[in-house]
């Protein structure tokens, strides 16, 4: 059995469960985690973020995106993505690497 963070999670009230796995469940417990303020690359580093939101959107998580500019000598815009859905974690399994 493989040591990768594994989530049984259950999007309430009607959202239905899903086995959320390794990267894809870090990220749901770091949007848990950041509540209403959500989560960045920039104060979470994760390699895709942007792709673990689109897979858990997948799933039925509802996520906003914010666009949000920044400065700095490499000046832009960056995401923060916010977690809508209530969730429920009815089991945690491994750990996150």
């Amino acid at each position: 059995m493989s040591d990768k963070l594994r989530l049984i999670a259950k999007i309430e009230p009607d959202g239905g469960t899903h086995e959320v796995i390794g990267r894809d469940a870090w990220a749901l417990k770091n949007l848990m985690d950041a509540g209403k303020r959500g989560c960045t690359p920039i104060d979470r580093p994760g390699p895709r973020w942007s792709h673990y939101v689109f897979k858990l959107r997948g799933m039925g998580f509802i996520i906003e995106t914010v666009h949000e500019d920044h400065g700095g000598p490499f000046a832009g815009r960056h995401a923060r993505y916010v977690l809508r859905s209530q969730v429920t974690i009815l089991r945690e399994m491994g750990r996150a690497a």
